[in-house]
């Protein structure tokens, strides 16, 4: 893991100082795609468990006082990528329409989300594939992919905050694992291989809730997301919760 390459915090002269950026509030975005976009090409280039956080830090041309207070552990580097998605989708806050159900509107937000994390794919395979190795970056993860998820309902108008709403969550994040494996090896042009899975795993999600509804004596049809399903792995952005 190289932590200690003599590599240069700031190249570029006129680039904005990121300290006092985020010092005045400003530049979280930003702060986070660069971060992203350099741990995910360090770890498509010597894999995730290479990639130290000073390493990135230096990749990312973002100072070590200012890294340390917004990622200063690995899984809040990963909850960067996840962010980044997950503000792509939620930028585009389309109106609900009311002829659309919830499936047909998941499908959606889940597609754009994959979408956004296509610049990232090649190190996001490495980090399902060396997350393993690490369970407890990928428990504190956890945390923040179940956050994303919720987000994610509510852009598709799903209410995650309702009673009930941690078995959406709970149910989508399972749907993420199952997917994020197809689109890491999804090498169609227009990722059809991962619309169908998802597609597929919706529908399926779709027809468990119906049957809890009627179980249950509950009818909102149109705000049932998918149930939590075993994927044999944790959920995520990474690894066992799909590390995205």
């Amino acid at each position: 893991m190289d932590d200690t390459a003599d590599t240069p915090w700031k190249t570029d002269p006129e680039a904005p100082d990121a300290a006092e950026s985020a010092e005045a509030g400003e530049g979280t975005d930003d702060l986070d795609r660069r971060v992203a976009a350099a741990a995910m090409r360090l770890a498509a280039g010597q894999g995730w468990r290479n990639t130290g956080l000073l390493a990135i830090a230096r990749a990312a041309e973002v100072a070590p006082d200012v890294f340390y207070r917004r990622f200063p552990s690995r899984s809040d580097v990963l909850a960067a990528v996840s962010r980044v998605a997950d503000t792509a989708v939620l930028a585009d806050d389309a109106p609900v329409g009311p002829d659309e159900s919830a499936r047909d509107r998941l499908f959606d937000v889940m597609m754009r989300r994959y979408d956004a994390l296509l610049p990232y794919r090649d190190g996001l395979r490495s980090v399902v594939r060396d997350l393993r190795r690490e369970p407890l970056t990928a428990l504190a993860f956890s945390r923040h992919f179940g956050r994303s998820m919720a987000w994610m309902l509510r852009a598709a108008g799903v209410e995650a905050d309702r009673s009930g709403g941690a078995l959406f969550v709970a149910g989508l994040g399972a749907v993420q694992a199952r997917v994020m494996r197809v689109f890491l090896e999804d090498d169609s042009a227009d990722l059809s291989r991962t619309m169908a899975v998802l597609d597929s795993e919706l529908r399926r999600g779709e027809r468990w809730a119906g049957a809890l509804r009627r179980r249950s004596g509950r009818a909102s049809p149109t705000e049932s997301p998918p149930p939590p399903q075993g994927t044999g792995e944790p959920a995520g952005e990474p690894g066992s919760a799909s590390a995205g």
